[in-house]
């Protein structure tokens, strides 16, 4: 498999951009359709990749969205949930 380093300088960011403009999506979720799309003949390192989508970003050329009020909404219902398990978990047998 090609990696970024065997690519033409610039390649990485004009990959990126194009995946990006076809729908909104996550590094992780990038990295594999770069992979799907080339026929598993393109693979990003994660070290290549999450250091150059900040640089777009960056370049303004791509926009970040951060999920954090959905985070800290799961977090709180996980919270309720592991605290309802652990009572239950906790009973003493009659």
């Amino acid at each position: 498999m090609s990696k970024p380093s065997d690519l033409v300088q610039g390649t990485l960011d004009m990959l990126l951009l194009k995946i990006l403009a076809l729908e909104p999506m996550n590094g992780f979720a990038v990295s594999q359709r770069l992979k799907q799309v080339s026929g598993d003949a393109l693979q990003v390192s994660d070290g290549s990749l999450y250091p150059a989508l900040p640089k777009l970003e960056q370049e303004s050329w791509i926009t970040a969205e951060w999920k954090r009020r959905q985070l800290e909404k799961e977090a709180d219902n996980w919270g309720r949930l592991s605290s309802a398990i652990s009572r239950v978990v906790k009973l003493k047998e009659a």
